[in-house]
């Protein structure tokens, strides 16, 4: 990918990396000849030393349960960690327990072979940030890269040296709850954002105690299961995989991340935890990646369930097939003995996984010094402190996507009455959303609390609930997982909404907080229907009859089917799940301290019953004719519905502003390059609003004839750029063959001349088009 690609504009507000911060190289690129030479004597020498059960120990990656510093040693884990048993720790929380068990590991092991300690540092440690699918949305590489490095500088400070973070999966199903947890759709904008992500986490050094090894998940294709249901089947052609779901795997890889993490579904029929093909042929042998592949949680023996063979036969089929720590499973740690004595394995099978694992303790320095992450004090200074969260208000407000803004509701004015209502108004435990395992839930920002300490002075905030997240209890039981309670209010319906109409009749505007709670999206929580709950919808029908303006702020952790209620608010503000400060950032939005400048990263449909849909699809043989597409009208023996629209509700790149950008038509600098060139497309995009704003300008290219079909249209580019009110400036493109290149049938990538359509827009349906000729 052409680097000039990307250009990030600082935003006035947004607090940036000095330049000396920018990772833009692999952490490989920092190693010398002469400290490979060294790592690989000493791992060598290591290894020579080691029994076959201290190898298998390596391996092993148990979850720690909890408790107290004083039994670490007494614990059962610690009895296996002094016996050589256990290469590494999760879900272990605090310097001073991570502490006393490396000092069993290096003090008491026969080797005092050091331990690594892995958590689901997903976005943030004790600091949370958005949601990764609303960071995705800020379109900003620097600021993503920025909460991945704030995290990396928590969580080491407390211990933790690993992170099973990005996660970097393709969806185009928003019926699958883990969306929340990627970046979207698209494979360009998801690839940018896996690379930032390594560069946050893992910085230029691996030996620095303020950086951890990020883990890409899931190879492979875990976003592809079918129905939209977690955990299960994936099937498609190898032309699929590497043009729109691999690259965001390869372009960690590239980026130099340290480990690779399995996925729980098949894929060509063999689940990828025991997939040789993928962790080994893709992985290692085409992409040249030298880290260490884990399973996901109890991933080995879940493919007994798959119908591969008793944990034995599995257990040696994930060695083989290139994985190297297991767990929690335990599949190696009690059958690669037996296995290797059966000759189902081998001695250099099991050497080599031991040896990945040695080496990337290693690069982060264990060896020198097995203390250097965790220290109690350095963590009282650098978790959850205010600069830390000074970074998240912004980054939670740059992730906002403004979807209407009818009259100019938002933003607010600093002045009157405003009726806050909503089952999230003063919910806490839900504001950093899915995947927060070590947030400071109880200290989260909300929305009232954000509201009135920054606008209390000047607004009067009246506050009612109006209606639960949904009318069903027990659904309702089902969403607080994992602690994070959604207060249902046990008052009738009826009692719940006039409480809220009377609150709406004494104030001038409503802002209404809406849509799922934080455990609605997430792993495990796929969802048959992706509209919000009916006692939601009730509620926003009853405050429409009173007249007063509404500005609907929504919660989701995924896109949601909002046809039945877009209509009937004035605004609509989605804030996804914006993190440790959220109530304060939402404040800053809401009254145009901040203009909204998000756009999505995933298609928001009209219904269910066009999932999937995606922007990046491929024509068919039948296409429906453009002003009938426009018009939503039905064509018989053409590829559209009968009863819906074949557009999206909201498509992928939109996002409103406070302010109107207009843009120019597309220039070329050569309509007829030729072979190697580079050429620039060019747009003028002119601040024609009342406010100061950031517009995420966005280039896409249709290759109009192919040897293999190709889609409509894919994005090549983007640049945030801030315009002042009347403001214009020329925003350029540069444009080569890689821009050009995907995998064609023989899964050869290169590029085909021929007519291009170069497209350059506010997002991916309306853009401005230009066509040029490339030959080779």
């Amino acid at each position: 990918m052409s680097k000039n690609l990307i250009v990030i504009a600082a935003l006035a507000l947004a607090p940036m990396f000095s330049a000396q911060e920018i990772v833009t190289k692999p952490v490989q690129s920092f190693q010398t000849a002469q400290y490979q030479a060294k790592k690989k004597a000493f791992v060598e020498s290591l290894l020579a030393k080691m029994t076959l059960d201290e190898k298998i120990g390596q391996l092993n990656l148990p979850s720690s349960g909890d408790f107290t510093t004083g039994l670490a040693k007494s614990s059962d884990i610690g009895k296996k960690v002094e016996q050589g048993l256990v290469g590494g720790l999760f879900n272990i929380k605090g310097a001073d327990k991570i502490r006393a068990v490396q000092k069993v590991a290096v003090e008491n092991s026969r080797l005092k072979i050091p331990l690594i300690f892995g958590m689901d540092v997903i976005h943030g440690y004790e600091t949370t940030f958005p949601i990764p699918l609303g960071l995705a949305a800020s379109w900003d590489m620097n600021l993503i890269q920025q909460s991945a490095r704030v995290a990396a500088k928590e969580a080491s400070a407390d211990g933790i040296n690993w992170t099973f973070s990005p996660m970097v999966d393709i969806s185009r199903e928003p019926r699958w709850g883990r969306v929340s947890e990627g970046s979207g759709e698209d494979p360009y904008l998801g690839s940018e954002i896996a690379k930032n992500m390594v560069y946050g986490y893992q910085g230029n050094d691996l030996s620095l105690s303020n950086t951890i090894l990020a883990c890409v998940k899931h190879f492979a294709l875990y976003g592809a299961g079918e129905a939209g249901r977690d955990y299960n089947t994936v099937d498609m052609s190898h032309v699929r995989m590497f043009n729109e779901y691999f690259p965001p795997y390869k372009a960690a890889v590239d980026a130099g991340v340290a480990s690779v993490m399995a996925s729980f579904n098949e894929v060509d029929g063999v689940p990828a935890t025991g997939s040789r093909w993928l962790q080994t042929e893709v992985l290692r042998n085409k992409w040249n990646f030298k880290g260490f592949v884990v399973t996901d949680y109890t991933g080995i023996p879940e493919m007994v369930d798959h119908g591969m063979g008793d944990l034995q036969q599995v257990s040696a089929l994930a060695l083989k097939a290139g994985i190297d720590m297991d767990m929690v499973g335990e599949g190696f740690l009690t059958t690669l003995k037996k296995s290797l004595a059966e000759g189902k394995v081998t001695q250099a099978e099991i050497n080599m996984a031991a040896k990945r694992i040695l080496e990337s303790k290693y690069d982060l320095g264990l060896f020198d010094d097995p203390y250097r992450y965790g220290d109690a004090k350095l963590a009282a200074k650098e978790v959850y402190n205010l600069e830390n969260r000074n970074i998240a208000r912004n980054a939670a407000a740059q992730s906002m996507v403004l979807m209407k803004n009818e009259n100019q509701v938002l933003p607010l004015k600093k002045s009157g009455t405003v009726a806050v209502i909503g089952p999230l108004v003063n919910n806490s435990l839900n504001m950093a959303g899915t995947w927060s395992v070590a947030a400071k839930h109880d200290k989260a920002i909300n929305l009232m609390q954000g509201l009135q300490a920054n606008y209390g002075k000047d607004v009067k905030f009246i506050s009612a609930k109006g209606a639960n997240i949904d009318y069903d209890a027990k659904l309702e039981d089902i969403y607080a997982a994992h602690g994070k309670k959604t207060d249902r209010d046990n008052r009738s319906k009826e009692v719940l909404l006039k409480e809220a109409v009377d609150v709406a009749n004494k104030a001038d505007v409503v802002v209404l907080a809406i849509g799922e709670s934080a455990e609605m999206s997430g792993e495990s929580s796929s969802r048959t229907e992706i509209t919000i709950p009916q006692s939601q919808i009730d509620l926003l029908n009853e405050l429409k009859k009173t007249g007063k303006p509404i500005a609907v702020v929504l919660f989701t952790g995924r896109p949601l089917a909002l046809t039945n209620m877009k209509d009937v608010p004035d605004a609509i503000l989605n804030v996804w799940f914006a993190g440790s400060e959220a109530g304060n950032a939402i404040s800053d939005v809401l009254f145009g301290k901040v203009n909204p400048s998000g756009k999505l990263p995933m298609t928001f449909p009209r219904s269910l019953g066009q999932v999937p849909i995606y922007y990046n699809a491929k024509n068919t043989g039948r296409p429906l004719a453009q002003d009938k597409v426009d018009k939503c009208q039905f064509d018989r023996f053409r590829s559209n519905y009968m009863d819906e629209c074949n557009t999206p509700l909201y498509p992928f790149g939109y996002g409103l502003s406070y302010t109107k950008f207009n843009y120019s038509d597309v220039t070329v600098s050569n309509a007829n390059p030729k072979g190697n060139q580079t050429i620039q497309a060019s747009v003028t995009v002119t601040n024609s609003g009342n406010y100061d704003g950031a517009e995420v300008v966005q280039l896409y290219i249709r290759d109009m004839v192919g040897s293999i079909t190709r889609p409509v249209k894919e994005l090549k580019g983007f640049q945030k750029v801030m315009l002042k009110k009347g403001e214009s400036k020329k925003v350029t493109f540069d444009i080569t063959q890689e821009s050009l290149k995907f995998y064609n049938g023989d899964l050869k990538y290169d590029w085909e001349s021929g007519e291009f359509d170069i497209m350059i827009g506010t997002n991916s349906e309306d853009v401005k088009h230009s066509k040029i000729n490339w030959t080779k």
